[in-house]
């Protein structure tokens, strides 16, 4: 059972759901602006709370998204830096 938590598998994991957040970040904005069907604001919220904060964050940025929206700027690098310090947290421990 443990044999799926392989550093291999967690960076490949890792690697995966930050394209996913960046990407979506991109899609979302050419969405905007064509006036079509959006991604919801909690999906953001959950690809960065699976992991994904780095590619989200930095798809804010490179596509201008969500960067006047408070709970994004504030909320998305907040939930990042937590992950973090559970992983330094457990890794130490």
């Amino acid at each position: 059972m443990l044999e799926i938590f392989t550093l291999k598998n967690i960076i490949t994991y890792l690697l995966i759901i930050n394209i996913i957040g960046f990407f979506a970040m991109g899609i979302d904005k050419k969405k905007a602006e064509k006036m079509k069907w959006r991604i919801p604001e909690k999906t953001f919220f959950l690809i960065t709370l699976f992991g994904g904060g780095i590619g989200t964050i930095a798809g804010m940025y490179t596509f201008r998204h969500k960067t006047k929206k408070k709970y994004f700027t504030i909320g998305l690098p907040a939930i990042l830096i937590i992950e973090v310090f559970c992983v330094l947290y457990l890794w130490l421990a």
